[in-house]
């Protein structure tokens, strides 16, 4: 269950909070957790404020529909999120996410304090998302050069010498073995840094593991 004290050091509204909070309780995944809510203050009547939930997954858009009797929610995950930022103003502050495709997605009136930390919370998390992407393509580029520099395993080569002095000259060991071994390592490597990183399920870890471990 969401904790929702430490979402209203900053002057959030109490019953959004507390609204918002226990249904977006039954929409977090496994390892997902809330980081940062911010609510809107609505310079004249605020009786429905929209919320902002930064999760470590993602970003949640709350909109209460009916009179405040249901609520909307969209999501958008970091993997589809080009940037953020924000704009402040005399009557609140818009927080704007940038997706990869698509318009713009912009509220309004959010106070200033909680934009401020509503982009931090986002853009750390983005930030923390793009450096594990450049994490992988660099594994991946290093399992590709590896590949390509298998050399072939060499032949046995027969000095043309008299019979009595002839001399085989042992076949090198070959490599191709170690190199899958290693190719294995870097693939159980890159699942834990996902797993760490809560991006994939325990579930989810310990499939592609066992998957990987059979291809030995």
């Amino acid at each position: 269950m969401i904790n929702i004290d430490r979402f209203l050091a900053d002057e959030q509204d109490p019953k959004a909070v507390e609204k918002v909070a226990g249904k977006l309780n039954d929409l977090l995944t496994s390892g997902e957790e809330i980081l940062y809510l911010a609510v809107q203050k609505k310079p004249a009547v605020n009786l429905l404020p929209d919320c902002i939930a930064i999760s470590n997954k993602r970003i949640f858009y709350c909109s209460p529909s009916n009179l405040g009797l249901t609520m909307n929610f969209k999501d958008i995950s970091w993997k589809n999120i080009k940037e953020v930022s924000f704009k402040e103003g005399l009557l609140g502050s818009k927080f704007i996410c940038v997706p990869q495709s698509g318009e713009n997605i912009v509220t309004d009136f959010i106070p200033k304090t909680q934009v401020r930390k509503l982009h931090q919370a986002a853009n750390q998390q983005l930030e923390e998302y793009k450096e594990l992407l450049r994490q992988q393509k660099l594994e991946e580029n290093r399992a590709t050069a590896s590949t390509f520099n298998i050399p072939a395993p060499s032949t046995p080569q027969v000095i043309d010498l008299p019979i009595e002095e002839a001399v085989i000259i042992p076949e090198i060991a070959p490599v191709a073995e170690v190199n899958k071994e290693d190719e294995i390592e870097q693939k159980l490597i890159k699942l834990k840094t996902l797993y760490d990183k809560q991006l994939i399920t325990r579930e989810e870890y310990e499939h592609k593991k066992a998957a990987i471990l059979d291809s030995m």
